[in-house]
């Protein structure tokens, strides 16, 4: 194949005839531009010009590959014509930087607010948006948090708690924590490893991870980066293209994924605001007129723009053929009711995961944990509980190790953990990850003494009052950490002068 100059790129820089280049290849995407989930003015800025340091935060290596017909693969750009331009740090890039350079020891994050205040200080705008971001008007994502500090801890005394063990096995495998971390899509927003320190971290220190669809990194980047025997979940939306989720399945439990978590809260992304804001802004952070522009989708924020292909159809019916595609454990990720939980049941799934999106899909729905207690309810109607060939999770709104606890005495089997992990990663790398491992295993040595339980399996529902829970009040103290670094929503901004 020979080499496409960046002169002859160049040349291609309109609606008309627009090629790109991302990772040193030449690809041809004037048929793809009014079909873009963003708009076509995000690509075109781009036309004629290397695209690479756009394209990767969002999506996957693989994505254009995959997507893009193989005869708009025009073939290697020369490297010898590509002129290199020096990019010049805007005053807000360096301010950035700086505060990179400034931020506390690592030895100094006692809790997992810490990460999440250090990510916010550094974080690019885009990417802070993304990642905080919650529906409507952010009712669920505080309630989430809220939701765990009307449960009160009823502790047992004099019991013999100097050993106390944490570890547990979640379907069925080995983990050392009594938590696994919960997807999150778009690592690369907040570190060039994405999902990597992730993958690299759990391996080390015996921890499940869930890959989700939409990582930034490929899905054979994270399994490749695993140790071996890694224990990896997988989160799945499902595609309108039922061929590609068969194929992305089947080709993730050849890779040795353990279980199918298919997210089936989401037919549509939720309204969320601080992300959608950012299509109103430039690169500078000041607010654009863009009337009449036609190719920017003013309504969607980077949420939406990478999620357009997920199925809005999926329904119960479909349940029968994921189960005939593998033989992986399938769990429904976004249960809510006792009645959906019950069907979960005796369609003969292996679980359910209470959640709500982490307030980013309905919001005004209730915390995961909060409807624990009536599926669970529902559950002992089928027979003895806790059921070994059903499991319960429960996710959203953790924060500390006292919510896990709380979470498995009232019956859950073990709790996803999905921003606090990702701001751990965007603070401080792989580093990040590792230590918010440790403030979990300080923490749970702590509280499993505190309140008398040796094992995971000596939690519950006794040491614990919930009686509070569906009490929807302010009725406890503030939490002021998490107050400090909660973002409330902004209303729509004057026009900036030129």
């Amino acid at each position: 194949m020979s080499l496409i100059s960046a002169q002859t790129v160049a040349e291609h820089a309109s609606s008309d005839s627009c090629w790109i280049i991302v990772h040193g290849y030449v690809y041809d995407v004037t048929e793809f531009l009014p079909e873009h989930p963003g708009g076509s003015r995000i690509i075109l800025k781009y036309a004629g010009k290397d695209a690479t340091e756009a394209y990767d935060p969002i999506h996957p290596p693989d994505a254009i590959t995959t997507h893009l017909p193989k005869h708009k693969h025009l073939g290697p750009v020369d490297p010898k014509t590509v002129v290199k331009v020096e990019k010049v740090l805007s005053e807000e890039e360096k301010k950035r930087q700086e505060l990179v350079a400034a931020r506390p020891s690592i030895d100094e994050i006692v809790n997992l607010h810490d990460f999440e205040a250090v990510a916010k200080a550094i974080l690019p705008p885009k990417a802070w948006a993304y990642y905080s971001s919650a529906s409507d008007d952010e009712i669920t994502i505080r309630e989430n948090r809220a939701a765990y500090q009307r449960i009160w801890f009823r502790p047992r005394v004099l019991r013999d708690v100097s050993v106390v063990n944490w570890s547990t096995t979640i379907l069925g495998y080995k983990s050392s924590l009594p938590v696994y971390i919960s997807a999150t899509a778009l690592g690369k927003l907040g570190h060039p490893d994405g999902e990597l320190n992730l993958t690299r971290a759990a391996g080390k220190h015996g921890v499940i991870q869930m890959i989700p669809t939409l990582a930034s990194c490929s899905f054979d980047e994270i399994v490749d980066a695993a140790v071996p025997n890694q224990t990896l979940f997988l989160q799945l939306y499902v595609n309108r293209d039922r061929e590609i989720t068969k194929r992305y399945v089947q080709h993730a439990e050849k890779r040795g994924v353990k279980a199918l978590f298919i997210t089936v809260d989401a037919p549509q992304l939720g309204r969320r605001e601080k992300d959608m804001r950012m299509k109103f802004v430039d690169e500078g952070g000041v607010a654009k007129v863009q009337e009449g522009d036609s190719g920017v989708k003013k309504d969607e924020g980077v949420a939406r723009a990478i999620s357009s292909f997920i199925d809005p159809s999926l329904s119960w019916k479909d349940i029968p053929w994921f189960k005939s595609i593998t033989n992986m454990h399938i769990v429904l990720k976004g249960v809510a009711t006792p009645a959906d939980a019950l069907m979960a049941y005796d369609y003969g799934l292996s679980g359910i995961v209470l959640s709500n999106h982490g307030g980013r899909q309905l919001d005004t729905a209730r915390s995961g944990v909060e409807n624990l207690i009536d599926i669970v309810a529902a559950l002992k109607t089928r027979g003895p509980w806790p059921n070994p060939r059903f499991a319960i999770f429960v996710d959203g709104g953790v924060r500390r190790a006292s919510d896990v606890l709380k979470a498995i005495a009232l019956g859950a089997s073990a709790v996803g953990v999905g921003r606090a992990f990702m701001y751990s990663f965007c603070a401080y790398g792989q580093e990040g990850v590792e230590k918010a491992f440790q403030i979990f295993r300080d923490e749970l040595e702590m509280n499993m003494r505190l309140i008398g339980a040796r094992s995971i399996d000596e939690l519950t529902p006794d040491l614990v009052d919930a009686s509070g829970l569906h009490a929807h009040v302010g009725l406890t103290p503030t939490d002021n950490l998490y107050n400090t670094t909660y973002q409330p929503l902004a209303l729509a901004q004057f026009r900036t002068k030129l």
